[in-house]
């Protein structure tokens, strides 16, 4: 049970004339009449645990956008329903500053009818978020009091990474169709595969004719070459603790999942395989075996409840799963940060077996703020931050060098460029045949 602000009031009236006629005789004249109209007001409210309930509406939703939850309530009782309902949800379910509000409902449902309501959820964190329950208080047709309850009404709502980067693969896309030799641009790299012949014109490269083919005929023909396709990428997140670092307002793990996504879309469209891998000390999640349009919705349904582990990463582990994942060479895209110790410790030390038979690139998050602490000037802290910034950068070269002398394919970027800069560079191996 529950009393409302207008049986308080009254409450608080009555204390008044008690106040004017002390003495037994005005409490009992003032509290009886309010107990009995409290009493009658909850006997005359509809009940709460007959109420049948049910959900539908969205099951996922992107990060930034918003999900609606449709919630059934059917009043079973013989007395109509006048009351309030709270759709209870994690706190990181809505949209900061609008919980209260977007949470509860004002409802009237007839004996043996039903009502539908529309909860509108804007979750801020990515994963699954479950309703926890709903609460229901109804009032009697006094005001003054109201029956209250609680129903279990499962329903997960999965939440997928945002996808920012999607804007860029329009143009990529357009990169691609050069390289695959879909346009007048036809290039010839190391490795590439033969396509097709056609007639020698002026600037060609006379390493590309055909001189078998040209002796059948009586023009001179060239080969024209496309990129390897249907070669295998294995995407491998670092999830360990460097990995809940914060660049700006995003953690690394969600700037290497946007670049991710950006390449798997780019892969895929190319004709190669894609996999994904996340790990720190154990596998977090795996993508695998999927080809065409359905790797992309695997791969962010399987990034959706990665979360950073606080904990160190097994390297070795992590390159002993990676090599059993991709058994025969493909090209390994590592997202991992490039913090000296860490590299130095963990990464270093089993390199050489990933590159002795794999390409190998490291994609790494770097944080804008350096490069604006660097051209502070001026002022004692501002001198003691550009120091601090030009020895991070220093530092940071130097793990650089280190991983290109292995023969690794370093990309370094902050969030918002890290996608295409990856992109770019899948497609330069790519066009050199190097996959």
């Amino acid at each position: 049970m529950a009393l409302t602000g207008r049986a308080a009031l009254l409450a608080a009236l009555g204390a008044l004339v008690v106040g004017l006629f002390p003495g037994w005789g005005g409490v009992l004249g003032v509290a009886a009449p309010l107990l009995a109209a409290v009493l009658y007001d909850v006997a005359r409210a509809a009940p709460v645990r007959p109420l049948l309930m049910e959900r539908a509406g969205a099951t996922s939703v992107r990060l930034g956008e918003e999900a609606e939850v449709r919630l059934t309530v059917t009043n079973a009782s013989g007395r109509p329903l006048r009351g309030e309902l709270r759709d209870a949800w994690p706190p990181s379910s809505w949209r900061p500053g609008t919980q209260y509000a977007a949470s509860r409902h004002r409802l009237t449902v007839p004996a043996g009818e039903r009502r539908r309501l529309t909860t509108t959820l804007a979750p801020t964190r990515r994963g699954d978020h479950r309703a926890v329950r709903v609460t229901i208080r109804s009032h009697g047709p006094l005001g003054l009091a109201a029956r209250q309850g609680s129903h279990e009404v499962p329903w997960t709502l999965r939440v997928l990474p945002p996808f920012t980067s999607r804007k860029h693969l329009p143009a990529k896309l357009a990169r691609l169709r050069e390289l695959d030799g879909r346009t007048t641009l036809l290039t010839r790299g190391e490795g590439t595969e033969f396509d097709s012949l056609r007639d020698y014109v002026p600037g060609d490269d006379v390493r590309s004719i055909d001189w078998r083919a040209t002796a059948r005929q009586s023009t001179v023909a060239v080969r024209t070459w496309r990129p390897e396709r249907d070669r295998h990428l294995l995407l491998v997140l670092d999830t360990g603790r460097t990995s809940a670092g914060r660049v700006g307002d995003v953690p690394r793990l969600d700037a290497a999942m946007d670049a991710a996504l950006l390449l798997t879309a780019l892969a895929s469209q190319a004709g190669d395989r894609v996999d994904m891998l996340a790990f720190d000390r154990t596998v977090r999640a795996t993508v695998r075996g999927r080809t065409g349009g359905e790797v992309l919705p695997a791969t962010v349904e399987a990034m959706a409840r990665l979360e950073p582990a606080l904990i160190e990463t097994d390297t070795r582990a992590m390159a002993a799963a990676a090599m059993a994942t991709a058994p025969r060479r493909s090209l390994i895209v590592l997202f991992t940060g490039l913090d000296a110790a860490p590299v130095e410790s963990g990464l270093l030390p089993v390199l050489p077996q990933l590159t002795h038979r794999h390409t190998v690139v490291v994609a790494a998050v770097g944080d804008p703020r350096i490069a604006e602490m660097a051209r502070t000037r001026g002022t004692v802290p501002g001198v003691y931050e550009a120091a601090a910034a030009a020895q991070h950068e220093a530092e940071r070269a130097h793990t650089r060098g280190r991983l290109r002398r292995l023969g690794v394919t370093v990309v370094e970027a902050p969030p918002e460029d890290l996608p295409p800069a990856l992109a770019d560079a899948y497609m330069t191996l790519k066009a050199a045949g190097k996959l």
